[in-house]
């Protein structure tokens, strides 16, 4: 199957989480419609290579639920790239799997920290340029666990759904600025996050998808450039589903 048509020239990306999985298929994606990506993610080696990988211009470790670290990352990012047009917030952490009432609060308080925190600190550092310039899109990433509650990740899920949330009340709040934000929500996608996991684990995860199978990083980022680009014109505040149709509302 040919890959959705894109054309980003000109135009400016970052994308966190992009050392690996969806941010690092979205990053490729973006610069292979001609885009100047900034790969941002907390694991300096993983980032650079995936730069390379990709020939993105731009590469920065930051710690994305460190203040002054994003700041620091967007000033560094308008100098190596430009004007940002474009921000995907792909950074996720499930955490260990444990009950609700038994995970550590330290534990809670970290995996929404990294999963909605860091979210809300990119777009409060480069969201505002966004809207002065006239023009922008954002797209976060969530999970089908912030509509499900999925078991033994109970603060994955939460900060996921504080992700939707976050979406629609930015989106709603610039719905006239010129800056779309919207979100995807996803399912189980091939990605190293799923490593870890058993053969049967896997297997069972896929037998709850409609379609029988995983989704891949590049279908994924398909759906989310079409939301970066000029053609989502009329669409902000809203959540994109892709689970293969596992989700049911």
């Amino acid at each position: 199957m040919a890959e959705a048509s894109f054309d980003f020239s000109g135009r400016c990306a970052v994308v966190t989480g992009a050392a690996m999985g969806i941010g690092a298929a979205v990053a490729k994606r973006l610069g292979e419609a001609g885009a100047a990506v900034s790969l941002w993610d907390i694991d300096a080696d993983g980032v650079s290579a995936a730069a390379a990988a990709s020939g993105a211009p731009s590469a920065i470790a930051v710690d994305v639920t460190d203040d002054q670290a994003v700041a620091e990352a967007a000033d560094r990012t308008i100098r190596e790239i430009g004007a940002v047009h474009a921000v995907v917030t792909a950074v996720g952490l499930p955490g260990p799997r444990q009950g609700a009432l038994n995970l550590p609060p330290d534990q809670w308080r970290w995996l929404v920290d990294v999963n909605l925190h860091g979210t809300y600190l990119v777009l409060r550092a480069l969201v505002p340029a966004m809207v002065r310039q006239g023009f922008g899109r954002v797209v976060t990433v969530a999970s089908i666990a912030a509509k499900e509650g999925s078991p033994l990740a109970p603060a994955y899920s939460a900060a996921k759904a504080g992700v939707v949330a976050l979406t629609k009340s930015l989106g709603r709040e610039l719905a006239t600025t010129g800056v779309a934000v919207n979100c995807v929500a996803h399912g189980a996608i091939d990605t190293p996050m799923l490593e870890g996991l058993s053969p049967e684990r896997q297997a069972a995860m896929a037998d709850r998808i409609p379609m029988a199978r995983l989704g891949r990083p590049d279908e994924v980022a398909d759906m989310i450039l079409w939301l970066l680009s000029e053609r989502c014109a009329y669409t902000t505040g809203q959540v994109f589903d892709i689970s293969g149709g596992r989700a049911t509302y």
